[in-house]
């Protein structure tokens, strides 16, 4: 049916419909619908060609690190109401995926000495009533041809921003110590905050301990080899050495301008799932908007 209603029209102009309609024994009527179908059917498939070019343009813009519901919220945030099944089918059929995160190396080292015992004050309830007010940290390795670059970090529990963070050729304690300091000098630590880390051996100094207290921070630990406890922390890194696209730097200042590049976009721009699909930065903002507006 479908290939004699495409023959009358590639011949409807020399011999006419109703002509072409009595000879292949069809309905006019039933010709023209064809017609109005078709062209329904061809300014579908133009808004598809379209929304697929945008999605391939934000997956591009994300590092191809964005998978669907990340793709979603991003098309919504711009004004195009979509459904997440049907992004699905469009990235499963023009071969888009987001990034599938990789193991990360672990820096930890436990302290062996005698520690001033320390509790857990966050017990895997990795939330926060308003930002300031419940941290998580941790160092990860970033490997360049001229050794390893490491990275603090001090993320908020409520906007899953980076509020602090330290790079150095070391990980001795002042480096944890720096990416704390960065945090409170720029406001975004309020006073009593709990700040909750692993057990490692720089977490657990006295220079760290005598560094929040100067601060008026808690600290908090968990337990001895759970990952756990300090999941949040785990996870930022999962997602950077995932997202940051590069294997293996060729120096340590390539590596420190891509990772502050990357945390820039990170805090700014990257959509967060625990955030509603909002930036970490747009997070702190609404929630002080909301605040002075009540």
């Amino acid at each position: 049916m479908i290939y004699r209603y495409r023959f009358i029209s590639e011949h409807r102009t020399e011999f006419g419909v109703k002509r072409l309609c009595q000879v292949l024994g069809l309905r006019r009527q039933g010709f023209h619908e064809w017609i109005r179908a078709e062209q329904a059917r061809a300014a579908r498939a133009e808004a598809e060609a379209g929304l697929v070019a945008l999605i391939g343009r934000i997956h591009a813009e994300h590092r191809s690190a964005y998978g669907v519901p990340r793709i979603t919220a991003e098309l919504h945030r711009r004004g195009i109401v979509v459904n997440h099944k049907r992004v699905e089918r469009l990235m499963r059929e023009h071969g888009l995926a987001g990034i599938t995160r990789r193991k990360r190396r672990t820096t930890t080292r436990p302290a062996t000495g005698p520690v001033t015992p320390v509790g857990d004050l966050i017990r895997r309830d990795f939330t926060a009533d308003q930002p300031g007010t419940r941290l998580v940290g941790d160092i990860t390795c970033l490997p360049t041809f001229q050794g390893w670059l490491y990275l603090a970090t001090v993320i908020d529990l409520h906007t899953r921003e980076v509020v602090g963070h330290a790079m150095a050729e070391h990980m001795r304690t002042s480096l944890v110590c720096d990416a704390i300091n960065l945090a409170t000098a720029r406001g975004l630590i309020r006073p009593e905050a709990v700040f909750h880390s692993d057990r490692g051996v720089q977490y657990t100094s006295g220079q760290f301990r005598t560094a929040l207290a100067e601060h008026s921070i808690r600290a908090s630990v968990g337990r001895v080899g759970s990952c756990y406890d300090n999941a949040v922390a785990e996870a930022f890194f999962a997602t950077l050495n995932t997202e940051i696209g590069t294997a293996i730097w060729r120096t340590r200042a390539q590596a420190r301008q891509d990772v502050f590049t990357w945390l820039r976009y990170y805090n700014h721009t990257r959509l967060h799932s625990t955030n509603g699909h909002n930036t970490p930065a747009e997070t702190r903002t609404n929630h002080y908007a909301q605040t002075h507006a009540a």
